[in-house]
């Protein structure tokens, strides 16, 4: 498979049992192209274009702010400042304040680096499934995954039909609702005793089991981002 800065070997991936498997991807994904906007990117006329027209989200814009790079950020926000004020308030524009308003939305939903992501990730899903139909030792891989997260579990059973894959597409949901299902059973196992150990009735020093980091790995679960303070 073709090893880019939106592309990674699925099989690799796979092969670390820790965590959603997905969630490395994307965040694999979004380290490469945070670093290449930060980057090579100032001397890509086609890229700072782009950036120019579409800016960051909230998310993406604090991942800069908190790297290295400020002088390349900041050249970013001055050309698409430029591109912002002309597009809502030049001059020679008539438009109503509900067209100003329409533009100004339509700006703000836009996220440059997002929009890469799910570009590189939607592709690498789509190799995961071609994996899991076309090798066993990719099913076995796939099989031994301790969990996914909530939104990639949803994604994974939404693309897994006999469209993409004619032999496997049932043992491929079975798979992932079998090791979603124990995890979700774990959890809620792990919090509830989390929760026990703050009772008054608790005994001091008492054994807290894998139960520590269970808030943790909730927000996790549910948001498909790790949690950290």
């Amino acid at each position: 498979m073709r090893d880019d800065i939106c592309t990674i070997p699925v099989s690799e991936v796979f092969e670390v049992r820790q965590g959603c498997p997905i969630c490395r991807m994307r965040d694999t994904v979004e380290e490469r192209i945070t670093d290449y906007i930060l980057g090579d990117a100032m001397m890509e006329p086609d890229v700072r274009i782009e950036t120019n027209k579409t800016g960051f989200c909230e998310f993406h814009y604090g991942k800069m702010m908190n790297r290295r790079g400020r002088l390349q950020l900041a050249l970013m926000l001055q050309t698409h400042t430029d591109e912002v004020h002309r597009t809502l308030f030049a001059k020679k524009m008539l438009n109503p304040d509900s067209k100003r308003g329409s533009n100004a939305k339509k700006i703000g939903e836009k996220c440059f680096i997002c929009e890469k992501i799910e570009w590189g990730l939607s592709r690498m899903i789509e190799t995961v499934f071609r994996c899991y139909e076309r090798e066993r030792d990719f099913r076995e891989l796939f099989g031994n995954q301790p969990m996914f997260c909530l939104p990639h579990y949803e994604r994974l059973l939404a693309g897994a039909n006999k469209k993409v894959m004619r032999s496997h597409a049932s043992d491929f949901s079975d798979d992932l609702n079998r090791i979603t299902g124990t995890y979700l059973k774990e959890l809620q196992a792990d919090l509830s005793k989390y929760c026990t150990m703050y009772d008054y009735r608790a005994k001091e020093n008492g054994d807290w089991g894998n139960s520590r980091d269970s808030v943790e790995r909730a927000v996790a679960f549910f948001s498909g981002r790790n949690y950290k303070e």
